[in-house]
């Protein structure tokens, strides 16, 4: 097992290190070239970049991903295509991915994206708080634990 992150523009990337580390978990950042960062790792953490095209970060975490794996990703498409590949997939805010909520999530995306198309406003994601970073910790830690038990 092994986890992998989709990391452009993801909060809890150090929180993700810090976890999978404990409990010695490989990590692998999947940022593309330009969210590019010289930040140095620690040892079990990889750090992959690819083109700044839409969606090359997606296939290639898809690449990546064995079942098993846990995949961390604000993305609906790339959430539910890792459920597909039998992975565990997360949200940065602290709630699992399922086979039954993937399709209410996406049609919600869908509907949200053509009130936008129609010239309507929507709301943007609430901010980023502390609470969120902590069920987000205590659900990555729990998962973590958890796969680890049952393989």
């Amino acid at each position: 097992m092994k986890v992998i992150v989709d990391a452009d523009a993801c909060p809890v990337k150090d929180t993700v290190i810090q976890i999978a580390l404990e409990n010695e978990t490989p990590v692998t950042l999947v940022s593309s070239f330009a969210h590019f960062s010289n930040e140095q790792y620690p040892d079990g953490v990889e750090s992959i970049y690819v083109d700044t095209g839409a969606e090359s970060a997606d296939y290639r975490i898809m690449k990546l991903a064995t079942a098993g794996d846990v995949i961390i990703t604000q993305d609906y498409g790339l959430a539910s295509l890792g459920l597909a590949k039998k992975c565990h997939v997360i949200h940065h805010k602290g709630f699992i991915y399922t086979n039954d909520n993937i399709d209410q999530l996406l049609q919600s995306r869908y509907l949200s994206a053509m009130e936008r198309k129609s010239g309507k406003r929507t709301k943007g994601p609430k901010p980023f708080t502390q609470g969120d970073r902590e069920k987000f910790a205590a659900l990555f830690r729990q998962k973590l634990m958890d796969v680890k038990k049952n393989s």
